[in-house]
């Protein structure tokens, strides 16, 4: 069947996104660069990963459609895991003329080359997913009918058994050859199988974005910004169909420079006019909205930011510290099984009660409910962290490790369990929740827009962690020691007092999003019916 074709591809996903889950450890173990550079490499990935499904998104509206987005991502995927299976040192090693040797001195510039493109393909590929995979499947899981038995036994093997693949079968190989060698394979794999249903699949045509709406309103505006806006706003154009949307929305006061957009000018026709240069009062208060949101969005970056130290910071610590139960050694990817599954469960959670309530306004007060929860979250998270990492230096000095980087932690990797959960539940509660106010506060043709919105701001946040590395670095190296809290090694640095500067941050950022969640002026572009069918269109998408 055609779903269960492209269902591969969502497993190839995850066991992909396991195979460079421990990144970091690449970078520091075999090219022995420092943990902050490896982690501003890591997080620069992931930023990417999440920020361009916006843009994409509008690629495949306007442009491409999902099947070809789909379809062109497969090979970036592919081609990608190849190249970075190509930049380990032995596998052109006689080719480049380096050694075969898992060190810095053989990994020439060709490897180099090669790791970062693939990486950067490997980003698009990712994002190409994350646009159109989810809403590609739905199409055809609708086309091909109510099969319930197929549709849980690929769900199963997708959440259950594909990741217990990534997390424990994946690490014990030691080869980074092999592991990326395997995606490779398996991702070829799965875009062959995808390309045999390749004249059965339905595909959607390109038909403009309502993106567009946002990008003619602030045109239009800005080409008449020397127009004065009538106080009658009976004054301003709007159409009797507004590009299909039966809906009309009242003028506001807010934001009056937009309102030129809808200005109709003495030699302009109300008939037949330039799109581009009128715009009706619907479309200019579907842009205000827009705008209005961005200084509450404000306040989810440093939640990406904490969520970034996931992937790099909690693994790096985990690298060094014991990783046996006993005599049975636990792979490093254990605890990113745990915190994925907390992530997923929290969300679970929290889209089952928001969804619980039955009228649109006490949906709106839900997302901001659950943004404030993962802002508490993000603390705990934290001020946990800083905690054990005190109880890791306090071990290196105790057994005199402080200048041996290479030794193991006689104290169990488990001690981060608590902060990879804590971690989870922000992750997972925070999207949940800023999706769901940014699709009730957006026009109901932006969806998916808003969805992609949302995923966006963590992907800023997560680049705004290596800023936030290299402040914390200038800033610690000024005292009197000029010891800056990141040395060279984990032992010798002080990540815990990096911990408390991001709990302090994250409370800072609690009280300002109280603030401006209060004074917020809400307005509401769709019904009742549309925001509970949005309530539970969220909910099906969180038990699948």
């Amino acid at each position: 069947m055609a779903y269960l074709k492209i269902t591969v591809l969502v497993w190839v996903d995850i066991l992909a996104i396991y195979a460079v889950s421990t990144l970091i450890t690449y970078l520091t173990d075999v090219w022995k660069i420092n943990y902050t550079h490896a982690a501003a490499i890591v997080n620069m990935f992931w930023g990417f990963t999440a920020i361009m499904p916006f843009t994409m998104q509008y690629i495949v509206d306007t442009f491409l459609g999902n099947f070809s987005m789909v379809f062109l991502s497969n090979f970036a995927y592919s081609i990608g895991l190849g190249f970075l299976s190509m930049s380990t040192p032995p596998v052109l090693s006689k080719i480049v003329g380096n050694c075969d040797e898992y060190k810095p001195s053989c990994i020439g510039k060709e490897q180099k080359i090669l790791f970062y493109t693939g990486l950067s393909l490997l980003a698009l590929g990712v994002s190409g997913h994350l646009t159109s995979l989810p809403k590609f499947i739905e199409d055809h899981k609708t086309r091909d009918g109510n099969n319930a038995k197929l549709y849980f036994c690929c769900g199963l093997f997708a959440i259950v058994l594909v990741p217990l693949i990534g997390a424990i079968l994946i690490p014990i190989i030691k080869s980074w050859s092999i592991i990326f060698g395997i995606t490779t394979i398996c991702s070829v794999l799965a875009t062959i199988i995808f390309l045999t249903g390749i004249t059965t699949y339905q595909r959607d045509k390109a038909r403009g974005s309502p993106l567009t709406i946002v990008f003619r309103v602030l045109i239009a505006s800005a080409f008449k910004s020397f127009q004065k806006s009538p106080e009658d706003a009976s004054q301003l154009y709007e159409h009797q169909q507004n590009n299909g949307i039966s809906y009309k929305i009242s003028h506001t006061h807010r934001l009056r420079c937009l309102d030129k957009a809808a200005i109709v000018l003495p030699n302009q026709s109300q008939h037949n006019v330039n799109m581009w240069r009128v715009c009706s009062v619907t479309e200019v208060e579907e842009t205000k909205t827009i705008i209005c949101m961005i200084p509450m969005c404000t306040t989810f970056f440093l939640l990406g930011v904490v969520s970034s130290i996931g992937n790099t910071y909690f693994l790096e610590q985990a690298n060094h510290m014991n990783q046996k139960i006993g005599n049975i050694s636990v792979p490093l990817t254990t605890l990113v099984f745990f915190r994925d599954h907390a992530k997923a469960q929290f969300g679970k959670c929290y889209v089952r009660i928001a969804s619980s309530y039955g009228s649109s306004s006490n949906i709106r007060y839900s997302a901001r409910i659950g943004i404030a929860v993962s802002m508490i979250f993000a603390v705990n998270c934290c001020i946990t962290a800083a905690k054990v990492e005190n109880k890791r230096l306090d071990v290196v000095n105790n057994h005199g490790l402080l200048y041996k980087p290479k030794d193991k932690i006689p104290m169990s990797m488990f001690w981060l369990l608590p902060q990879f959960l804590l971690l989870g539940g922000l992750d997972g509660i925070s999207k949940k929740s800023i999706e769901l106010f940014v699709t009730n506060q957006g026009p109901a043709s932006m969806d998916r827009y808003m969805t992609h919105f949302a995923m966006a701001v963590f992907g800023v946040g997560t680049m705004g962690s290596v800023v936030s590395v290299c402040l914390v670095d200038k800033i610690s190296s000024i005292g009197e020691s000029h010891n800056s809290w990141f040395q060279d090694t984990l032992n010798r640095s002080r990540l815990d007092k990096y911990y408390w500067v991001l709990a302090t941050l994250s409370a800072a950022n609690f009280v300002l999003y109280i603030l401006l969640a209060v004074l917020y002026d809400s307005k509401y572009l769709r019904t009742d019916e549309q925001q509970m069918s949005k309530s539970n269109q969220s909910m099906e998408y969180g038990d699948d």
